[in-house]
């Protein structure tokens, strides 16, 4: 049984690589990532989840599991960790 519509059975992967934008933004303070460096975010996501979508800037729906971390972007949609 496969779901309409999911990237992950459809086909549509590529597609939708394609359309994504590159990342600009940093997935943790939400601030502009190709300005430098964000060493103290990079030593923070090693545990941490993504508070902001890296495409888009706006603030994540974010779920922490005991397995993981789930993070939903209006836009973008979902990724998990």
């Amino acid at each position: 049984m496969t779901d309409a519509g999911d990237p992950t059975t459809d086909g549509r992967t590529a597609e939708l690589a394609v359309l994504t934008p590159a990342a600009t933004w940093c997935d943790r303070c939400g601030a502009d990532a190709t300005a430098g460096p964000h060493p103290g975010c990079a030593t923070a996501r090693v545990l941490e989840p993504p508070r902001y979508c890296a495409h888009c800037r706006r603030r994540m729906k974010v779920q922490v599991l005991p397995v993981g971390w789930s993070a939903v972007c209006v836009a973008h949609g979902e990724r998990r960790g």
